[in-house]
């Protein structure tokens, strides 16, 4: 079977109180579709939590207007560590994530006007678009940008969808494309600019000055769950006079506090293992065949990008849609590439949970 990047599934967030949080982004964002909440061990993940095995909670959310999912992840068996420094702007790793907007100018109100951390004004980037960043009560940061590519319209008071790509700080942006355009499949350059940049005036270190370059994907992304993943855009984010960056998951476990990884939705894993190691991004982690998160199911995998970014790939066999009833979406037997009717994507949104 060919590679197929289906989109950007989810954005892995570590935090210290996964219910706490989820309100937050239920409110915010929408992300009130529980997809899966469980407890267990992490047992192949001891690669990069110390050599030992972990326990955590893990609670994947997501919103039915559209957009990637967060998964919500919690140590249950250690605290969760906060990064012993101040991450600023240009620091190596998934320094914010990109969340899509009916109506940025409205978004921005309803934040400010329910006591959001806001960073900066709302103001133009190089693209000639509005955007802003917020700060999450963790303080992670979260770029509400210009969205496109619906799959329905809740009316949620914030106009906000969910995960709609990242910000990703890295070290050498031509290092970093061979990874995000020629395997992720971002082969658009919307803008490559150089300079100091107004919208970013508001963050930890933003007034220094930075190249930028905007990918996105010009045709649609195909495969089952990618009309209600949406197109996605990466921003590669390189300082240029900074002296003092560092990776932002440094001396840390992955599933600490922050954005721990970001998750693709995948078909094809042995064609994609195959071009990842030809292009000399081996898989670190790889779950071989079915893992089971006690309500989905499939294979999954790690990369690290250049700087050590944690990338995972997930190809779904198995999505509960009503558990009760023991209702599944099996995908293991479906026709690469193909698109899940709508009604079995809208059939998720029976799992609300409601504040």
């Amino acid at each position: 079977m060919e590679k197929i990047i289906c989109g950007i599934q989810q954005m892995g967030i570590g935090v210290p109180d996964v219910q706490e949080v989820w309100k937050w982004y239920r409110k915010f964002f929408g992300a009130n579709v529980r997809v899966f909440e469980e407890a267990a061990d992490a047992p192949l993940m001891t690669r990069y939590t110390g050599g030992k095995v972990h326990s955590r909670t893990a609670t994947l959310a997501l919103s039915m207007d559209g957009g990637g999912g967060f998964e919500i992840w919690q140590f249950t068996s250690r605290n969760t560590e906060k990064s012993k420094f101040d991450i600023q702007l240009g620091d190596f790793g998934l320094y914010s994530c990109r969340i899509k907007s009916r109506d940025v100018q409205a978004s921005y109100t309803y934040f400010k006007e329910n006591g959001a951390d806001v960073q900066g004004e709302l103001s133009n980037g190089p693209d000639g678009k509005p955007s802003f960043f917020v700060k999450d009560p963790n303080g992670n940061i979260f770029h509400v940008v210009d969205g496109s590519g619906w799959f329905r319209d809740t009316k949620h008071p914030s106009k906000c969808g969910t995960v709609a790509g990242s910000m990703v700080g890295v070290s050498d942006i031509e290092k970093s494309l061979i990874l995000y355009r020629d395997i992720l499949g971002y082969e658009t350059v919307e803008y490559d600019e150089t300079g100091t940049f107004d919208d970013l005036a508001g963050l930890p270190a933003g007034k220094g000055k930075f190249r930028r370059v905007l990918l996105t994907h010009k045709e649609l992304r195909k495969g089952p769950f990618a009309k209600l993943l949406g197109p996605t855009k990466i921003e590669l984010i390189q300082s240029l006079d900074r002296t003092d960056t560092q990776r932002i998951f440094e001396n840390r476990f992955w599933g600490d506090w922050g954005f721990i990884h970001l998750c693709f939705d995948i078909q094809g894993m042995d064609a994609l293992q195959k071009e990842c190691e030809e292009k000399e991004f081996p898989f670190t982690v790889d779950s071989a065949d079915t893992f089971d998160m006690g309500e989905a199911g499939g294979r999954f995998s790690y990369i690290e990008d250049p700087d050590g970014a944690w990338i995972e790939f997930v190809e779904t066999h198995k999505v509960p849609i009503m558990k009760k009833l023991g209702w599944y979406i099996h995908l293991k037997d479906r026709k690469p590439g193909k698109h899940l009717p709508n009604w079995m994507l809208r059939a998720m949104g029976m799992n609300k949970v409601k504040d």
